[in-house]
């Protein structure tokens, strides 16, 4: 028996044999070394990746997509997309859609999450701010691209559905709770709050899941990265920034323009002083107003006339406002999700990260007098932690 077929990599033996057959014929021709599979990592879905070591001395990644239907097809069509955007991701060497293989370029083995963590312990905050410019700036690349507008879009039902997993997973499932008569009105009224916020804005690429776990550091990030320049204009791939390296992208839809910046900022497994929180939206929030990002009708996709029409290009107090709602939208997406993961799939060590998210939760909702509802809502899943207060760190 080999690494490559060993049960500990494949629980299921089939699984193992379909690999093992897909595999052979790329074997001679990309130079691979079976015997080197390991494991990379795995993530919140059934998919799984797997490093592969080459006989130049290289390595290449393997995605395992099981799920049926697996997400091959749609990665595939991303990965296009933000190639011909100038992003960094992984190049594509071979796939089998119907089964759920894919051999890919591998981009290290340092995520931003590590990076970023290292540089918060250390109090080093030149390095998180380097590392953080550069994904903004991928990300006003990504935005600005017109290739992007072929996505699905991220509409109200779309919201909808993503608000109704935080009810049905956290608060019945894992809480336990059934909402009376008055609950569910100040719940429905906060859903169509949110709802307005998000299809008020424009709408632009977005990956849907644009956080540290997904970035790679691919090149010590770059003080002069300048976030601020123009990206109406998507340039040659060949000229595209190294750093980061992007995965995980297989969801992108055309959605607000403030949730992929909402998931940078207020990440599922690290958080930020709000003050720096700040100083990035705010360099964002200029190279978005530079590259006439504000200018798309949310209606069409399509760039409205004029410099700059919808009024958060003029106040950023607007901006930071619908991003601070984005990112309430997330959250109680990922209360649900996270509770989901532990009841339905086997996977508790998400749950450890539940705190962090009702604390967004609470200290957004107790900001605005609007929301004011759902902050009762919360009292009632978490009294004992409203009344101690929430720590962030």
């Amino acid at each position: 028996m080999t690494a490559s077929d060993s049960p500990a990599l494949w629980p299921d033996a089939d699984r193992a044999a379909r690999f093992q057959q897909w595999l052979a014929p790329l074997v001679d021709r990309l130079g691979l070394r079976p015997d080197t599979l390991t494991l990379a990592s795995s993530d919140a879905s059934s998919r799984r990746y797997l490093r592969l070591r080459t006989a130049d001395g290289g390595s290449l990644v393997v995605m395992d997509a099981p799920a049926t239907p697996n997400q091959v097809r749609p990665f595939m069509e991303v990965a296009a997309l933000m190639t011909g955007c100038g992003l960094h991701v992984p190049r594509l060497l071979a796939q089998d859609e119907d089964q759920g293989f894919v051999l890919m370029e591998d981009l290290g083995s340092l995520g931003y999450l590590e990076a970023l963590r290292a540089a918060q312990v250390a109090q080093d905050m030149a390095t998180a701010s380097s590392l953080m410019r550069d994904a903004t700036t991928a990300l006003l690349r990504w935005q600005g691209c017109a290739a992007g507008a072929s996505l699905p879009r991220f509409d109200e039902a779309f919201v909808r559905r993503e608000l109704q997993i935080f009810v049905d997973w956290c608060v019945q499932a894992h809480h336990g709770k059934q909402w009376n008569e008055r609950q569910l009105e100040q719940w429905n009224r906060t859903v169509a709050l949110l709802v307005a916020n998000i299809t008020a804005q424009p709408m632009v690429p977005m990956h849907r899941d644009y956080m540290a776990r997904n970035l790679m550091v691919c090149r010590s990030a770059s003080p002069t990265s300048d976030d601020t320049a123009p990206t109406n204009i998507a340039p040659d791939a060949a000229a595209a920034p190294l750093n980061p390296g992007i995965l995980d992208f297989q969801d992108a839809v055309l959605g607000p323009i403030t949730y992929d910046l909402a998931s940078l900022l207020r990440d599922a497994f690290l958080t930020w002083d709000e003050a720096e929180e700040l100083d990035w939206a705010v360099r964002y929030w200029e190279g978005a107003r530079s590259a006439g990002l504000f200018g798309i009708d949310p209606s069409t996709a399509a760039h409205a006339d004029g410099p700059d029409p919808h009024p958060m290009a003029q106040d950023f107090g607007l901006f930071w406002r619908a991003l601070e709602w984005t990112a309430l939208q997330r959250h109680l997406k990922i209360l649900g999700i996270f509770c989901r993961l532990k009841l339905r799939d086997g996977k508790p060590h998400y749950a450890e990260d539940l705190p962090r998210f009702y604390a967004y939760v609470v200290k957004t909702a107790s900001r605005y007098m609007e929301l004011t509802p759902l902050v009762r809502l919360m009292e009632d899943l978490q009294p004992q932690m409203m009344q101690t207060g929430f720590s962030l760190r």
